[in-house]
């Protein structure tokens, strides 16, 4: 597969793709599952050595498969800009998403694989290794969830509810300007989930909106972006502003994740 050529992933590349996320899921659960240390990086936010083993994996898997396709990961050096901003297509990973999660043992937390275009996610893949299950999506051609031994099924967001307003938020990250948002919606049931699996629970309707306010990366939404929009949910800054990738620094604005019929952005 050449990065300077139109990418279209098949059937074959998805199954590929799932079969390296449940390697690197099950290698997480490993660590998991026994009394494992944590250090802290530059930044001051944990690692361990789940990040490190599935990042392993994903990044050495990835190249293997699509030697042409760059890739960036949380847990390797960037691309630096006046090179990637030129790039057609990459990879953009975060092996282990909502690391405090895994550290508190609460099973919310995901990796996540996505395919840039440009600016743009064409493809993306958040598995959740403690519930054996993953999310992905092709642009263009719909979001899946596959549990373990059931068929893969194709989700959506829910239909409209008069009566009720889902709203899902970080279990870590809360802010006032979050709740501003939220306002606007009126009466809510407010869930809490970590990871990118916010972004799942809007994808296949068991919550209407996702506002976060606080700082994310780009590895962090890419993958959940494409699933959600695909399932039928819109992804737009806090200020109704289109949400892309690439940019030259990879830290996030603010951003909401809804059903499209749910317009709360700050205007």
């Amino acid at each position: 597969m050449k990065a300077k050529k139109r990418i279209k992933l098949d059937n074959k590349d998805i199954e590929s793709l799932l079969s390296l996320a449940d390697k690197a899921a099950r290698e997480i659960m490993e660590v998991y599952n026994t009394s494992f240390d944590v250090e802290n990086k530059k930044d001051n936010s944990p690692i361990t050595l789940a990040d490190r083993r599935s990042n392993d994996i994903i990044v050495s898997g990835l190249k293997k498969m699509y030697p042409d396709i760059p890739l960036i990961s949380e847990e390797e050096k960037d691309i630096p800009y006046k090179e990637r901003k030129n790039l057609e297509y990459f990879w953009l990973i975060d092996p282990l998403d909502g690391t405090k999660e895994f550290i508190s043992k609460n099973g919310e937390f995901t990796i996540n694989i996505a395919l840039i275009e440009k600016n743009t996610p064409v493809f993306g893949l958040v598995s959740i290794p403690a519930k054996d299950t993953v999310y992905y999506a092709i642009r263009g051609e719909g979001a899946y969830k596959k549990e373990k031994d059931k068929e893969i099924k194709k989700i959506h967001v829910r239909k409209e509810n008069k009566d009720e307003t889902v709203v899902v938020r970080s279990r870590s990250h809360k802010s006032k300007e979050e709740e501003k948002i939220i306002s606007k919606l009126g009466q809510v049931k407010e869930i809490s989930a970590g990871s990118a699996l916010k972004f799942c629970l809007v994808a296949e309707g068991r919550a209407d909106v996702y506002v976060r306010s606080g700082p994310t990366m780009e590895w962090d939404t890419a993958s959940g972006h494409c699933v959600s929009e695909e399932a039928g949910a819109r992804v737009k800054t806090i200020d109704g502003k289109k949400f892309v990738y690439n940019k030259k620094s990879l830290l996030n604005p603010g951003f909401v994740c809804a059903r499209k019929n749910i317009n709360i952005v700050n205007k």
